[in-house]
Formats: structure tokens, sequence, C-alpha cells
């Protein structure tokens, strides 16, 4: 059984940085795994995706620069560093687990487990 727990999210002022952690149970190696933030009216936007390995990274254009996803497979956790906050960071943060890299890395309807989220907000 899959299961995905995110921790790290807290509440920053304009500038911070978090690591966002996503502990993952019940995958193994194929399995894809990517982070992804939604704000209340929004869709679900893809961020970032690795395999387990760190091969097959995939970042959104939004975010380039600013986020780095890296995973440690003894661990089977895949951590998500945000640099250089800001209020439109604030959102919920989720992690979602694929069987295969999907076609499109970033698009939420590819994967097939999910996490509950955990939520930053940023102030200014």
């Amino acid at each position: 059984r899959v299961q995905l727990v995110e921790s790290g999210g807290d509440s920053v002022q304009t500038g911070g940085s978090l690591r966002l952690s996503c502990a993952a149970s019940g995958i193994y190696g194929g399995y894809y795994v990517g982070w992804f933030r939604q704000t209340l009216g929004k869709e679900r936007e893809g961020i970032a995706g690795t395999y387990m390995d760190g091969h097959g990274k995939s970042y959104g254009g939004s975010v380039k620069g600013r986020f780095s996803i890296s995973p440690d497979s003894r661990k089977n956790t895949v951590y998500l560093q945000i640099d250089s906050l800001n209020p439109e960071d604030t959102a919920m943060y989720y992690c979602a687990a694929a069987r295969a890299r999907p076609v499109a890395p970033l698009n939420r309807q590819h994967y097939d487990y999910w996490g509950q989220g955990t939520q930053v907000t940023v102030s200014s």
C-alpha cells in the first residue's frame, strides 16, 4: 500500500526558505514522485518531479531557479527546497507518486497516489 506524508510547511516571511519533506512508503524503483501546490479557487500546479534515484527531474517554469527537488532513496523521502519565498508561494503543497514517469510529469492527472498536503504561508 502506498502512503505519502508531507511535512515541513510553515508560516515564514518574504525572502525566507523552507524544506518540505515527502515520506513515501510502499513505493520502489520506477515510481516517479512529484510536488504540486494549490491555492483556493485555482488549479493544482505541478512544481517538480523526480525518480527516487534522482534521474528524470522536471521543473515547472514558474519555479525554476528557486525550487529544488531532491530524493533520498535510503530514507524513501523526497525533499522540496524552496528559496526566496514570496507571498505568491502561499499554498497547500502536495506530493504525489506515479507508477512510472508520466508523459507530462507536471500534470496532476497522471499521478496515482497523493498525500494530505502541508501548508506554506508567506507574509510580506
